[in-house]
């Protein structure tokens, strides 16, 4: 069976700048976590959607800036970990358990491209909503130095089989690729003026042209878009008052 993403967090620098933000921009609502104040939480609704936290002094000496990380599930982070780096991966964080919660690594794809492992230990992963629901990621998209050894990789670790390749002439292809039984992501080779490969990661909302308005008006800075994608929904990318990059999408404008 496919592993695939099951939580999204946002490394900042400031905490309450980005609850008014995203809180604004999508919906979402913040609380700490239980147990750790130093840890929140957005939610839509009643679901939890992904986590806020201060971007770590030690990341930021390894040159992090502010971002959204995505966290893939895996039986066991401590095996996995050693199979990403035998396959010429990077280890940025050894694995590390939080108490009563789960276990973690951080981690960079053979391209550079970083994300984390994750292994549930206590049956509190969020549930499964249906595709396109406002407030929660609705596609995953990878900027990456060659398409097909990117694929070839998360193949190998993590199940996922290609569905679909999109011309789009001299940018190349965009592979469409699937964790089960339809796409769920893209990836794409990385633009001249994007510095390095990364996860990007698009939340969904209910219409695409207001929440332009709001992003804008809450101080964060359009990339691109509005733009119509195959299958008919809108797009648009952003960064946000921090820098961290984002993107939306909506089934309408």
């Amino acid at each position: 069976m496919a592993e695939g993403f099951c939580w999204f967090e946002l490394l900042t620098d400031d905490i309450d700048a980005a609850r008014d933000f995203y809180g604004k921009v999508i919906g979402w609502t913040e609380a700490p976590a239980p147990g750790d104040r130093a840890y929140h939480i957005f939610s839509a609704g009643k679901s939890p959607v992904a986590g806020l936290m201060r971007l770590p002094d030690e990341a930021k000496a390894q040159g992090a800036r502010p971002s959204w990380m995505g966290y893939i599930s895996c039986a066991d982070v401590d095996a996995e970990v050693a199979a990403v780096s035998a396959a010429g991966g990077k280890v940025w964080r050894v694995p590390e358990t939080i108490e009563g919660v789960g276990r973690f690594a951080v981690v960079s794809d053979p391209l550079g491209a970083a994300y984390c492992l994750w292994r549930d230990l206590v049956g509190q992963e969020p549930a499964e909503v249906p595709p396109m629901t406002p407030g929660h990621v609705g596609w995953h998209e990878l900027f990456t130095e060659d398409v097909d050894a990117a694929m070839d990789f998360y193949a190998a670790r993590y199940g996922w089989t290609k569905t679909q390749d999109l011309d789009m002439g001299p940018m190349g292809v965009y592979r469409l690729f699937a964790t089960g039984d339809m796409a769920v992501g893209g990836m794409m080779k990385r633009p001249e003026q994007i510095p390095q490969a990364f996860w990007g990661y698009y939340f969904v909302v209910d219409a695409l042209d207001a929440a332009i308005e709001r992003v804008e008006q809450t101080g964060g800075t359009k990339l691109m878009g509005p733009a119509e994608v195959p299958g008919g929904a809108w797009i648009a990318q952003f960064f946000d008052p921090q820098g961290a990059y984002f993107a939306l999408v909506a089934a309408k404008r």
